[in-house]
């Protein structure tokens, strides 16, 4: 999803974008040879299975932990510059403001572990040259999300019930993309940066805005809370995150949530999505 939108973001330039049929990530070799050569290294490559990497955290470290640290160790190898994509899992989710970027990890899901010890990865191989990017809540066109679940979800469904217990910032891929390469053009001092929309959401204000956007009677969406989803994996309550690093560094914050979504359904991104099959 963030991938197919950094290629679009970076349009006009040259570009090798790989998946992982292509390259993979745990591969030190493989990573060498394919870094070589090349200016910017772009991270957007993760085991995001967060329920299921409750009982496969090795894999999941496999690709978030050790292949992160695979792409720092080539990055530094090649004098290239590595952006790092992370998590707001990487927070245990108990915080009432936005967490800061430099807040201690206190990740409490097996993905959370998985991501932060990646960042200290990148951080120790490649501490010059590296910028860790955490995001959250992503939707987009290229692949499965939450905005795309409600939309299909009210095909079948007269009502949907969402909680409204976990707050956080959804961001789209898009801007996400622009927002990278726009720390890449600006040259902005190393170090981590929070890459979320602005603003803040529970998971219900989030579906009734895409029943919005979609023309959709957002009443069909009803709250409930966390308890009603039991699942493997603990999701942070709070996962909204600060942007104090952009002013910081001379740019922008993303713009708030609700713009960059009003924007998206007026691209119809999700329109494909709608029908049924």
């Amino acid at each position: 999803m963030l991938g197919r939108d950094l290629q679009s973001a970076l349009a006009g330039r040259e570009v090798t974008a790989l998946d992982r049929a292509q390259l993979d990530v745990t591969d030190l070799a493989a990573v060498h040879a394919a870094v070589a050569g090349h200016d910017v290294v772009i991270n957007a490559a993760a085991y995001t299975m967060v329920d299921d990497a409750e009982t496969h955290e090795h894999e999941a470290f496999a690709v978030n932990a050790r292949g992160a640290q695979n792409l720092a160790i080539a990055a530094s190898a090649a004098s290239a510059r590595l952006v790092q994509v992370s998590t707001d899992y990487v927070f245990d989710g108990t915080a009432t403001t936005p967490y800061g970027e430099y807040t201690p990890h206190s990740p409490v899901s097996a993905y959370g572990r998985t991501k932060a010890a990646g960042e200290r990865f990148v951080l120790e191989e490649n501490p010059a040259s590296s910028y860790i990017v955490r995001t959250a809540w992503l939707y987009g066109a290229h692949g499965p999300n939450f905005a795309k679940t409600m939309l299909r979800l009210s095909e079948s469904h007269e009502t949907v019930s969402v909680v409204i217990d976990q707050l956080g910032q959804p961001t789209w891929t898009a801007d996400l993309a622009r927002q990278i390469v726009g720390l890449l053009d600006a040259e902005a001092p190393f170090g981590v940066y929070h890459g979320t929309n602005g603003g803040q959401a529970s998971w219900f204000d989030f579906a009734r805005a895409v029943f919005e956007g979609a023309g959709l009677d957002p009443e069909r969406v009803k709250p409930t809370d966390s308890s009603t989803f039991v699942r493997s994996a603990p999701r942070p309550a709070y996962s909204v995150l600060g942007h104090d690093a952009w002013r910081r560094a001379g740019l922008e914050p993303m713009r708030d949530w609700r713009l960059a979504l009003t924007e998206a359904h007026r691209h119809g991104v999700f329109a494909a999505d709608r029908s049924p099959g």
